[in-house]
């Protein structure tokens, strides 16, 4: 027998299920070309592809050219003017595979990064702490939850992705099937606001995460198939 109460827990378990039962579970992950929540982008496209081919590089600069994440990360002070492109603050890529440490994505690696440049500087931890409101952190993946969570506790001036978790999905990673749009708005209670601009050259961020679970996508430059079907550096191999 049901008591009122789990009468009533049944009733709003069911009317839960049936708003969101119509979507998709990727439904939200959708694809950015443009600012989320702010004015028409400054900075010209070809700065962004710059930073965001400089993202792709970071992974043969710092790792290999065809690590199975090939998560790539750059992070750029555009208040900088000794040049017009900004200045790299530091890089870094996903290095689940170098440490064993599940959470050290591209993002979070390049955020630990920074922050020990920044102390080399001679910057004191509040100082670190106010430096990110003036950066922009590039990656050429869209940010998981974890990272788009750290982005914005971070308190970075912008965001801006490549390759979308949408695409990631359909290309066969796993992912948690939450866009980093949805993580920013869901944030607005932290202070200040972080600006958001996907699908930065795509085109150029798609293929690194295209041949990781299809045998007959190329291999990255520079890398080629392996007897075990992955791709890695082989001598003369220029693929892609």
């Amino acid at each position: 027998m049901l008591y009122p109460l789990s009468i009533l827990s049944v009733i709003l378990l069911a009317l839960i299920h049936l708003s969101h039962g119509s979507k998709s579970p990727h439904s939200h992950a959708h694809q950015k070309s443009t600012a989320s929540l702010d004015a028409e982008d400054t900075i010209p496209f070809e700065i962004r592809a710059y930073w965001m081919r400089k993202a792709n590089e970071a992974l043969s600069e710092l790792f290999t050219p065809c690590p199975f994440a090939a998560f790539g990360t750059v992070v750029v002070n555009h208040t900088d003017t000794s040049s017009p492109l900004g200045e790299l603050v530091c890089m870094s890529v996903n290095q689940n595979e170098q440490t064993g440490n599940p959470t050290l994505h591209g993002e979070i690696a390049a955020i630990n990064n920074c922050s020990a440049v920044l102390a080399g500087k001679g910057l004191s931890p509040a100082e670190i702490g106010k430096a990110w409101k003036d950066l922009s952190l590039y990656t050429n993946g869209e940010p998981c939850p974890m990272c788009a969570s750290a982005i914005r506790w971070s308190g970075f001036k912008e965001c801006i992705y490549g390759t979308s978790i949408e695409t990631l999905f359909n290309k066969g990673w796993g992912q948690i099937s939450i866009s980093t749009e949805e993580v920013f708005e869901e944030s607005a209670e932290l202070p200040g606001r972080t600006r958001l601009i996907g699908n930065v050259l795509a085109n150029e961020t798609d293929p690194y995460f295209s041949w990781q679970f299809d045998g007959d996508h190329p291999c990255p430059k520079g890398c080629g198939r392996k007897s075990d079907g992955f791709c890695g550096v082989i001598e003369g191999k220029t693929e892609l």
